[in-house]
């Protein structure tokens, strides 16, 4: 947790929002000596000379694990056969790196995942996260933010919105979303079981 217990300041509300911390100024080779195993639990991100490290909060982790439970209930109905990188690191050397909330390949095993899921809780620059994504090579991009699901396709090396994954093909983000929203008061299990009954 990037709050100091000894602050005087409500420790607890902060648990439920992201922590950031953002280094201007630093190099590639800087960003390479954050070992994700030194700092369980961060996200660490590079891209244009900074590096951020992102403690998320209780209700970003919330939405990304009801998330990640649609997403498996819609494989194991159409039998599509899921490789999840959880939040491997994934660079393209130099430019950019990034953790994701989560990731997946489809089909088969492949070295980068076919769709990378992003949640913008309480900050992120959306654009910096896109420019990332795309220099890495990740097709799909879905972005949860302010209660909203935006679906994109890297299409001549540019993101453009889709209504509908190119890879999840019976999930529109319109549709997505609602269930998601409810991760804040419900269980997954019940939003999975309503989740399966319209997909």
């Amino acid at each position: 947790m990037l709050i100091s217990p000894n602050l005087p300041i409500n420790r607890d509300k902060f648990t439920q929002n992201d922590q950031i911390l953002t280094i201007t100024g630093a190099t590639w080779f800087d960003y390479q000596n954050f070992d994700s195993q030194e700092y369980p639990g961060y996200r660490v991100a590079y891209f244009n000379g900074e590096i951020t490290i992102v403690s998320p909060g209780r209700n970003h982790e919330r939405i990304a694990a009801v998330i990640n439970r649609l997403i498996i209930a819609y494989c194991e109905k159409y039998e599509l056969q899921d490789f999840p990188f959880g939040q491997t690191r994934l660079n393209i050397w130099g430019q950019a790196g990034r953790e994701p909330d989560l990731a997946y390949a489809f089909n088969n095993d492949k070295d980068l995942p076919d769709l990378v899921v992003e949640v913008i809780f309480s900050s992120g620059d959306l654009e910096t996260l896109k420019s990332s994504y795309k220099n890495i090579g990740i097709c799909e991009l879905w972005i949860w933010k302010e209660n909203k699901m935006t679906f994109y396709a890297l299409e001549q090396e540019n993101y453009t919105v889709i209504q509908a994954s190119e890879m999840l093909t019976t999930i529109e983000s319109e549709l997505l979303v609602k269930y998601v929203n409810r991760g804040m008061t419900e269980s997954p299990l019940i939003i999975k079981q309503d989740f399966l009954k319209v997909i």
